[in-house]
């Protein structure tokens, strides 16, 4: 009866390990280009990949990333650009060193890429403030790329933007927050051996109580 217990458990338990493996990505101000061309940000502050978290007024990397152009809507009252792109994270100091396998002497200037991908579909632009106040904006979208170790793996992310109506005629934004969220495309492997485990376990338990 205990080994049956210790496999059904075991089994149930794979499934949820194949997505545990996730990384949370927050990036912070930077600047923003706006046209019908796309979106394209430069050097927004990355404040935390997973569990490595900026000191304040600090920064641990960079996030950049473009869309593709303007597929319908507007730049003014919000449309959708397509995808494609890019979208890339990179981390300075030696904790991104050491995450990567390698070693950084000090200072440590050079960066690791932790993440290089694109927009893997439309990208949402929505504004999100009342008209005759200042222009906010939300970039969301869909991404797919390959991390620092060759795995690859889909994600999201959601940018918050603002602006005002003089600089958005000019095509310039800023990045107020961004968070993107990283995981294992399928958890099919372990969710099948989850279930055959569950099977081993019913097999062992009609012997046990046939014997």
């Amino acid at each position: 009866m205990r080994r049956v217990l210790v496999l059904t458990v075991l089994a149930l338990t794979l499934p949820i390990a194949a997505w545990a493996d996730s990384i949370t990505i927050v990036n912070q101000l930077g600047g923003l280009l706006v046209s019908t061309s796309g979106i394209v940000s430069h050097q927004s502050q990355l404040v935390q990949y997973n569990t490595v978290i900026a000191a304040p007024n600090h920064a641990i990397g960079t996030v950049n990333y473009a869309t593709g152009a303007l597929l319908s809507g507007s730049i003014r009252y919000g449309g959708v650009f397509a995808g494609g792109g890019y979208f890339d994270v990179l981390g300075s100091g030696p904790w991104a060193k050491s995450l990567a396998g390698s070693f950084c002497p000090s200072p440590c200037k050079n960066p690791v890429t932790l993440f290089t991908g694109s927009f893997s579909g439309p990208v949402t632009w929505t504004l999100t403030s009342p008209p005759g106040s200042a222009l906010t904006y939300t970039l969301s979208g869909n991404i797919v790329g390959t991390l620092y170790n060759g795995r690859i793996v889909t994600g999201s992310t959601t940018q918050s933007i603002y602006s005002s109506n003089a600089q958005l005629t000019l095509g310039i934004g800023h990045i107020k927050i961004g968070t993107t969220g990283l995981g294992v495309p399928e958890p099919g492997t372990l969710g099948l051996l989850g279930t055959g485990l569950v099977g081993i376990a019913g097999m062992f338990r009609r012997k046990l109580m046939g014997a």
